[in-house]
C-alpha cells in the first residue's frame, strides 16, 4: 500500500487511520515503520492489530508459534527454545517478550558484525531488547553457532539471516542477499546427529536456504502446521477483539 495508496501521495499516518476508521470494524496494520500501529492507535476508533511493524514487533506471529507449540508439544512451560537468525527481526523481539510470561529458557543465535561478509552488520539481539528482557526476568543466553545449543532445544525457531531490508520498498532494495553460513543453518544432518528426537522446528516463512527442502519430511518440521495454526489463531484474535468470544 505504501507504493500505490494515498500514502504514496504523502498522506499522514494520522489521516490514513482516521479514514480507515470508517471502512472497517478492526484495522490490521503492517507497516514499514517501527511503532506505527501503536502511533495509529492514537487516532483509531476501532481496534488495531499489529501485523508487523518494520524492525519492531510481530505479535500475531509469536501467538501463532505459541499455539503451534501447545498443539504439537502439549505445553509451553519448561521447554527450552533455540532462536536462530537475524535478531534484529521483529519476530525475535516478540518471541523474547512472549517468553517472559513462561518458564522457558531461550538461546539466541545471530550473526556478529562481519560474519556474513566484510562490513555486514551485527545481527545479534539489540541491547535495548536484551535490557527489556532482563527487566522482565527472561532466562536467555547467546551463542555463535547452532551446534552449541541445538542438543538442548525442545523448540527451534528459525528466521533468515540473508534477506532484503523489508523496512524499505521493493524499489529501494538493492544487492544480492547471499547464502546462509553453516552457523545459522538447520540441516537434516544436524537434526539427525544433534537434535532431540521430539524437538520441533518452526519457521514463519518464507524461507531462504536456512532450512533445506530435505528437512520438510523429517519428524522435526512443523512449519506447515504452523502456517495452518496461524489462520486459526488470527481468526480467534479477530473474534476476540470484535466481541464474538471471550
Amino acid at each position: 500500500a505504501r507504493e500505490f495508496s494515498s500514502a504514496a501521495k504523502g498522506e499522514s499516518l494520522a489521516d490514513s487511520t482516521r479514514i480507515m476508521n470508517g471502512y472497517a470494524d478492526v484495522i490490521v496494520m503492517r507497516h514499514f515503520q517501527k511503532g506505527a500501529p501503536h502511533e495509529a492507535a492514537k487516532w483509531a476508533s476501532v481496534p488495531i492489530i499489529n501485523g508487523g511493524d518494520g524492525w519492531g514487533e510481530h505479535p500475531t506471529q509469536i501467538l501463532t508459534d505459541l499455539l503451534t507449540v501447545i498443539r504439537e508439544r502439549g505445553r509451553i512451560d519448561g521447554l527450552r527454545w533455540l532462536a536462530v537468525g537475524d535478531m534484529r527481526m521483529r519476530t525475535m523481539h516478540s518471541l523474547g517478550h512472549a517468553l517472559t510470561q513462561f518458564d522457558c529458557p531461550v538461546t539466541f543465535v545471530g550473526p556478529a558484525a562481519d560474519a556474513l561478509f566484510p562490513g555486514s552488520p551485527s545481527m545479534a539481539m539489540p541491547e535495548e531488547y536484551k535490557e527489556d528482557f532482563r527487566r522482565n526476568s527472561l532466562n536467555f543466553s547467546e551463542a555463535e553457532h547452532v551446534e552449541q545449543a541445538i542438543a538442548d532445544a525442545d523448540v527451534i525457531l528459525v528466521e533468515p539471516v540473508v534477506q532484503p531490508d523489508y523496512s524499505k520498498s521493493r524499489d529501494e532494495r538493492t544487492g544480492e542477499t547471499g547464502m546462509t553460513p553453516a552457523n545459522f543453518k538447520i540441516t537434516r544432518e544436524l537434526l539427525e546427529t544433534k537434535a532431540k528426537s521430539d524437538a520441533i522446528l518452526l519457521h514463519s516463512l518464507p524461507r531462504m536456504d536456512e532450512i533445506p527442502p530435505d528437512v520438510d519430511s523429517t519428524r522435526w518440521s512443523r512449519y506447515w502446521q504452523e502456517a495452518f495454526y496461524g489462520v486459526v489463531m488470527r481468526m480467534s484474535l479477530l473474534a476476540l477483539v470484535l466481541g464474538a468470544m471471550e
